[in-house]
């Protein structure tokens, strides 16, 4: 499977500073909290409604779970953004240049314990996709969650 996306909206590197949020992180586990707590605090002040702040969190935890989990990262980035006030982005930004393979969805076994993360991804964001990051020379994967 694939993005379900015809192309990239608008990325939070060009938005409104008041309208987005950013931080880098070193690719550990328990940086993959730090970045839900954030995003929890920031969609708090938006008055977004809940079910998208639960949707929203879900979606950070598995694009960040994945750049640590699955890249040569030290570090990654981490951005959102309001891209209207109904629509969130989520970006995450590895800096592992060197890969030359994109995120994909996997086709897990029954039985696997991992390899649902973009399939989860791909079933709540209304769109989503891979890039190459301007930020970070890696990749940028992202998604999109409307109110």
């Amino acid at each position: 499977m694939s993005p379900h996306t015809t192309s990239s909206p608008q990325s939070l590197d060009v938005m409104s500073p008041d309208r987005t949020h950013w931080l880098e992180l070193p690719a550990h586990r328990s940086s993959v909290g730090v970045a839900r707590r954030s995003l929890s605090v920031w969609l708090t002040a938006w008055q977004l409604p809940a079910e998208l702040c639960a949707d929203a969190v879900l979606l950070l935890s598995e694009l960040a779970t994945n750049a640590v989990r699955h890249t040569l990262s030290t570090r990654f980035l981490c951005g959102f953004g309001l891209v209207t006030d109904a629509c969130l982005r989520i970006e995450v930004h590895d800096h592992d240049h060197l890969s030359r393979g994109v995120p994909r969805c996997g086709e897990p076994e029954l039985d696997d314990e991992g390899g649902r993360g973009l399939l989860l991804v791909e079933g709540l964001a209304d769109t989503w996709g891979v890039d190459r990051s301007r930020l970070t020379g890696g990749h940028a994967v992202w998604a999109t969650l409307t109110a």
